[in-house]
C-alpha cells in the first residue's frame, strides 16, 4: 500500500468510524462533510500539492473547514494564507499488513483492569476499565473492503506503561481480520508513532492538518 492508497482507505474508514458523509472525489483527493460546530468540512489531499492546498484556502472563507495534506507541518504552513492555521499537531500516516499488526502472543489484560468490546453501526469498539469502572483506555475500528481502520486509540495519563494501548490494538485488529480485511491504516501522534511501530506498523508519509479560524 503506497501513501495515495493509504489516504483513500484512510478517509473511507475515518468517516465511518465518525458518523461523516461519505468522501467526495475531488481532483486532489476527498471532500467530506462533517457536520460539527468547528468542523463542518473537511478536505483530504492524496498527495503533496501546493496548487491545491492555496486553492482550497483561497476560495475559503467560512470558519470550521479542515484540511489535511501528506506533508510536513512546515511545509504545509508556508502554504497557508492568513486566517488558516495548523491543528491538531503533527501526524504521520502509518500502514500494516493484518499479519504483520496480529501479535504473535496475544497481550493479556493486566491486573485490576477489564476489556470490554462491542460493535454497533459497523464500528467495533474497545474499552478498557478500572476495577471500579474508571476510564483506562479506549479505540475502534472500522473496517472498509479490504482495509481496516484505527481510530481514536487513548490511553488515560495515569494508566500509561501497563501495555492497554497494546491490549486494545489487538482487540480492534482481531476483530478486523475477522472482518476479512487484510491491512489497516491509521494516524498516528509522535507519541503513538513509536507503540505501532513496536507492533508492525510502518511510517508512510507525515499528515497534517489546518483549519479556517
Amino acid at each position: 500500500m503506497n501513501a495515495a492508497e493509504a489516504v483513500q482507505a484512510w478517509i473511507h474508514g475515518w468517516t465511518v468510524s465518525r458518523g461523516a458523509a461519505a468522501p467526495v472525489p475531488t481532483p486532489w483527493g476527498f471532500t467530506v462533510d462533517v457536520g460539527l460546530p468547528g468542523h463542518v468540512v473537511r478536505h483530504v489531499l492524496s498527495a503533496a500539492d501546493e496548487t491545491a492546498v492555496r486553492r482550497i484556502t483561497g476560495d475559503t472563507t467560512a470558519p470550521g473547514v479542515w484540511l489535511k495534506a501528506p506533508v510536513p507541518p512546515d511545509m504545509l504552513e508556508a502554504w497557508l494564507p492568513a486566517g488558516w492555521s495548523l491543528a491538531g499537531g503533527p501526524g504521520f500516516l502509518m500502514a500494516a499488513a493484518v499479519r504483520a499488526a496480529r501479535a504473535e502472543t496475544p497481550p493479556a489484560t493486566a491486573d485490576g483492569y477489564r476489556l470490554d468490546t462491542w460493535t454497533r453501526a459497523g464500528v467495533a469498539r474497545a474499552l478498557v476499565r478500572t476495577a471500579d469502572g474508571a476510564f483506562a483506555a479506549r479505540g475502534q475500528v472500522a473496517v472498509t473492503g479490504s482495509a481496516f481502520v484505527l481510530d481514536q486509540i487513548e490511553t488515560d495519563p495515569a494508566h500509561r506503561r501497563r501495555g492497554l494501548g497494546r491490549l486494545v490494538m489487538h482487540a480492534l485488529v482481531e476483530i478486523a481480520a475477522g472482518r476479512g480485511a487484510a491491512a489497516g491504516v491509521l494516524v498516528a501522534t509522535p507519541e503513538g508513532r513509536a507503540l505501532y511501530e513496536t507492533a508492525g506498523w510502518r511510517v508512510l508519509a507525515p499528515l497534517t492538518g489546518a483549519m479556517r479560524s
